[in-house]
């Protein structure tokens, strides 16, 4: 049983009590609130990328406070009974326009809110702020518990609104104006319309919590819609390497069909069985476990032009817009790696380029680059579509570097449509991406071990280098960790390419 807690009024309650998170997490699935509120040591650990998302959110939410001057902050530091305490005086007094993080209780249920307006007729403005940049679905469910709430604590809600991220904002260089950069919709009707679902998803998430385990409830679609469960792990097995959903983009269709046969593992799967092209290939690597070669894929390279130019980037997309002329949510190129191999078999030369710290990175990220490429040779990137659309960028905002940019499009190929259409090994699971791809086809490289393994990871290191309060030592090791991780893409390209040459012969 969960400890006793004290409400706002002093009165022992010994049932679990609420949040809005954990209600939301109800709605998504009643085994993970009540784990949630029982057993919260076996969620998973955060990752720093969660983390980092949470800190963007919190980061949003106090630019947000802009929409209402004057407004005061409720703090959470003398704990939760005083906030409850503080936001009903505020409340009370007519002086002040709007409550920031306010706290109410009803019924066994707590939501903190992140505006409350008081408009001049005595009534309140409620809204909830979010990251994203439109309405998702289950931010409804959100929106309606705290007006549930905040209406039976007394206070007469005239609207309840979603303030969320204006993605056509473009920051003109000074101070964001959060009144343009958020867009609010007024859901009061849509949150009404809600109420009786409410009431009946209230009374099943308190049942639940009475139980003296968790409900047997099994894993599904809904352990990762909307989002992710902490508790994944603990409803779902590991996929098996072998299994059917290791196959590549394969349809749900095709897999209910597979399993209504009593077919799972790709060892199973019938010759006869119809499958389309690209699934009947990695169906047959798999079951003759050797990889598998296209006879088109020498056509293919030899559309490769000397010099050869194996070009990687990195990049971070805050939700606040830092440099004049970017919209909430894009790009910032910080780091690129460039591995030169003059003619076939020629030992590559590397050229690279880090943002060393805070300041504006686009006009020296594309000048060095433009120096780097030369105006002749093939440029090799994987999944060129990324890299051209960060050049597209950079040549809108930088439009004396357009002409060069626009050559530089012209001379990409792209890697990651040969391998997909060309290729396949057993070790690939299903997944074309280069950490897959890689290991699998040159073993002898591999980003096990690096202290920055991903294009995620390389975006929260740079941001820790940047920001400060990294040591001489740590900014060093964090400084060299980005270098070798963006090398090892473009190093990793070539091996790939001396790969698949070979096996063209």
């Amino acid at each position: 049983m969960s400890p006793a807690v004290v409400d706002g009024s002093g009165k022992k309650n010994t049932s679990a009590r609420i949040s809005k998170s954990k209600f939301v997490s109800g709605v998504q699935c009643l085994k993970r609130l009540y784990w949630q509120v029982h057993r919260p040591e076996l969620a998973a650990e955060p990752d720093a990328a969660r983390e980092a998302i949470l800190e963007q959110g919190q980061e949003v939410g106090r630019l947000a406070h802009q929409l209402s001057p004057g407004g005061v902050e409720v703090s959470y530091g003398s704990g939760l009974d005083d906030a409850i305490r503080r936001s009903r005086e505020l409340v009370a007094n007519p002086d002040v326009p709007a409550i920031f993080e306010g706290t109410f209780e009803h019924g066994g249920v707590l939501v903190r809110v992140d505006i409350l307006q008081r408009r001049r007729d005595g009534r309140w403005r409620l809204i909830e702020v979010k990251s994203a940049t439109g309405l998702k679905d289950y931010y409804l469910d959100d929106l309606s518990i705290q007006s549930h709430v905040v209406s039976r604590c007394g206070l007469d809600l005239a609207s309840v609104c979603l303030a969320h991220v204006n993605r056509d904002y473009v920051f003109d260089g000074g101070s964001i104006d959060a009144r343009r950069f958020f867009r609010i919709k007024n859901l009061t009707r849509r949150i009404a319309s809600l109420r009786p679902r409410l009431t009946l998803q209230l009374r099943s998430e308190f049942r639940v919590l009475a139980m003296p385990k968790a409900p047997d409830i099994p894993g599904g679609q809904h352990c990762s819609r909307p989002v992710t469960c902490e508790f994944f792990d603990r409803c779902n097995e590991p996929v098996p390497d072998d299994h059917i959903l290791r196959l590549p983009r394969v349809h749900a269709n095709t897999v209910a069909k597979l399993v209504a046969l009593g077919v799972q593992s790709i060892h199973s799967i019938p010759e006869s069985y119809p499958l389309a092209e690209r699934l009947r290939r990695a169906c047959s690597s798999v079951q003759m476990r050797k990889p598998w070669y296209s006879p088109e894929i020498g056509e293919e390279l030899s559309k490769l032009k000397y010099p050869l130019y194996f070009m990687d980037f990195e990049t971070v997309n805050p939700a606040i817009p830092r440099f004049k002329g970017m919209r909430p949510y894009q790009q910032i190129p910080f780091q690129w790696s460039v591995h030169v191999q003059r003619q076939p078999g020629a030992a590559p030369e590397h050229l690279e380029f880090l943002a060393g710290d805070g300041s504006d990175p686009r006009q020296a990220f594309i000048s060095a680059l433009c120096d780097a490429l030369g105006d002749r040779g093939s440029i090799v990137a994987y999944h060129q579509q990324f890299e051209s659309q960060r050049l597209s960028d950079l040549a809108s905002w930088l439009p004396e570097f357009s002409g060069r940019i626009t050559k530089i499009q012209r001379r990409l190929w792209d890697l990651l449509p040969i391998v997909r259409d060309h290729v396949y090994h057993p070790a690939f699971g299903g997944s074309f991406s280069l950490k897959s791809v890689l290991p699998a086809l040159v073993p002898s490289m591999t980003y096990d071990g690096m202290a920055v393994a991903d294009g995620q990871a390389a975006g929260l290191a740079w941001e820790s280098l940047v920001c400060g309060g990294l040591d001489r030592d740590e900014g060093d090791r964090t400084r060299k960790a980005l270098l070798d991780y963006c090398g090892q893409d473009t190093l990793a390209m070539i091996r790939l390419v001396e790969l698949l040459q070979s096996e063209a012969i």
